[in-house]
């Protein structure tokens, strides 16, 4: 039995980034750990639900219900806005945690103010990662030349030395890339068959504990109509989810469609009225309890973020992958590869094709199959009680 201990979790404002870590988190305050939670304020109410205590910074991030627009379209895009907000956070956790230093420190790995600290108390850090991870060769497969451009324009010059001085403030002499990408321990919160290239993936640093969900009934509840004899969920998550086009699409894919009902959630940048006449077989939510529908679901049409995904082969649901943005995109082609979904891109995306889709999934035996295989192999994975007992083995390790 480990002693308690004062643990330190810190993330950012993104759905798909807080709530992978929320059930981990109940479960070490249920062990008698004292767990921090740095979060800003949008998050406080639920990260307190786990029992953890909100420590408040303020971010300079979109907030979870911005338009998705606010990211901009390019990789320095991206990537600017996550070190301006590290570099004007440090200051403000930094007097969060005076005289009040973890033992322990568990960081999203967007949270790079995190691994900063971390080194500043010198104590351990363990990643937690809600999507893939490095493998061997990931950096010169895919970093470099994702990276080649951008490296050569005065920008992404000028960000790398704005990240290299940032961290040789904070004494840290690692490259901006493996500071941000190779942690020194990692437990990963999806399961290995969404891993690209799993077995060159160094296992004595990351560990895979799968999906850890836990009991969603806060979220609400859903009552499947006792007139459908199938249902199909849709949902883009709650980033990438201003795509009016393609609802209207997935509505004339099930309008009429004998026995089908359908639950399209839509986002709060999408009105309603936008997608036309709504059939009786339709319902249309900005937002709905997902865990809870997939429970009872034939079908769901995804935008295969790292959480979507997972729920998805959980409950052993067949999958149409439709990507939105970054990482999804290979997770579609995992879960294609898999056998369990299909891959098809917005622009072909017609109320046809999915139509088509949803029969071909929902009536192959062999996909069936494969996903109460996969489910098998997810539940032994270990979820929440083996990424708990990995960090607390990380604990007495240190004060062993």
């Amino acid at each position: 039995m480990t002693s308690p201990a004062h643990i330190a979790m810190f993330s950012i404002a993104a759905h798909g980034h807080v709530n992978p870590s929320l059930e981990v988190i109940r479960e070490l305050v249920a062990r008698g750990h004292r767990v921090t939670y740095a979060i800003p304020p949008v998050f406080a109410e639920k990260v307190a639900a786990t029992g953890a205590e909100p420590v408040l910074w303020n971010s300079t991030l979109p907030g979870p219900d911005a338009d998705p627009e606010a990211w901009g379209s390019t990789l320095l895009d991206n990537v600017e806005p996550f070190l301006a907000d590290a570099i004007q956070a440090l200051p403000q956790l930094i007097e969060a945690y005076a005289g009040d230093e973890p033992d322990l420190v568990l960081q999203d790995i967007t949270s790079y103010p995190a691994r900063v600290l971390a080194h500043r108390w010198g104590v351990p850090a363990i990643s937690l990662s809600p999507n893939l991870v490095a493998w061997e060769g990931y950096e010169e497969e895919i970093a470099e030349p994702m990276w080649a451009e951008p490296k050569k324009t005065e920008r992404g010059q000028a960000y790398y030395r704005r990240f290299h001085a940032w961290l040789e403030e904070n004494g840290i002499t690692l490259h901006p890339d493996a500071f941000g990408g190779r942690p020194d321990r990692s437990l990963v919160l999806i399961p290995r068959a969404l891993q690209p290239n799993a077995d060159r993936v160094d296992e004595s640093v990351y560990t895979f504990v799968g999906a850890c969900q836990g009991d969603r009934t806060a979220e609400g509840g859903w009552r499947r109509p006792e007139t459908a004899e199938k249902v199909a969920l849709v949902s883009l998550g709650s980033a990438f989810t201003k795509q009016p086009a393609f609802y209207r699409e997935c509505v004339r894919a099930f309008a009429g469609l004998p026995g089908w009902h359908l639950v399209l959630q839509v986002g709060r940048h999408v009105d309603p009225a936008e997608l036309g006449d709504i059939p009786p077989n339709v319902e249309v939510h900005d937002w709905v309890p997902q865990l809870a529908i997939l429970k009872q679901a034939d079908l769901f049409v995804t935008h295969a973020g790292a959480g979507g995904s997972q729920e998805g082969l959980a409950t052993a649901t067949p999958m149409i992958a439709v990507p939105q943005a970054v990482d999804q995109f290979g997770n579609a082609d995992m879960l294609q590869s898999l056998g369990v979904a299909h891959h098809i891109p917005t622009e072909k995306a017609t109320a046809e094709t999915l139509r088509e889709t949803a029969l071909t999934l929902t009536t192959d035996p062999e996909v069936a199959r494969r996903l109460k295989t996969l489910q098998a192999q997810m539940s032994e994975e270990g979820g929440t009680r083996r990424a708990a007992d990995l960090i607390e083995a990380e604990l007495h390790a240190r004060r062993g």
